[in-house]
């Protein structure tokens, strides 16, 4: 396994939307050990959630684990939200958003349909922070980021401190 260069805002390539991913991919050894490094690189962040999109691999699936002892990995393939029921205002962060966090308005429940690792179609419906990260996770699939919900002022903000940490860190 191997950790996986997480890219950045305002990199434009989190604005690609990503490819299905059909049945001979994902039974390859090859995807199979990108999934394993996207749990790596997740897990050594440290995160909940990431996207290929993220780790500029631009096919329709993530990784998510939101247990406490982060032993309850996750993996969805060409998710497709169903049912949205509720609302929840959650404070959100990014592991491609280093250091910014905001509050983000989103359904509390949903129902999703994905296949899972080896192929297998599965529904899951959830709330809570489960249901945020993946409503979260997929809006990166779409090439859509959690500060596409804030203000233009608040995201001209947010550009602004990013571009002021990197330039500190060089």
């Amino acid at each position: 396994m191997a950790q996986l260069p997480i890219l950045e805002f305002p990199d434009t390539r989190l604005r690609t939307k990503a490819a299905p991913v059909d049945a001979a991919r994902l039974a390859s050894p090859e995807f199979q050990r990108l999934i394993d490094d996207m749990f790596e690189t997740m897990y050594a962040a440290p995160g909940i959630g990431l996207a290929a999109t993220q780790v500029d691999a631009h096919h329709r699936f993530m990784v998510i684990d939101v247990s406490e002892g982060k032993d309850q990995p996750l993996v969805f393939v060409n998710p497709e939200i169903g049912a949205r029921q509720g609302q929840q205002v959650y404070q959100e962060g990014c592991l491609s958003i280093p250091g910014v966090f905001a509050d983000v308005t989103r359904a509390d429940t949903v129902s999703v349909r994905y296949l899972d690792r080896e192929g297998r179609e599965q529904e899951l419906t959830t709330d809570g922070l489960l249901a945020v990260c993946i409503q979260h996770e997929i809006d990166h699939l779409d090439g859509k980021l959690f500060i596409d919900y804030l203000s233009p002022l608040k995201r001209e903000m947010v550009r602004k401190k990013l571009a002021k940490q990197r330039k500190h860190a060089a």
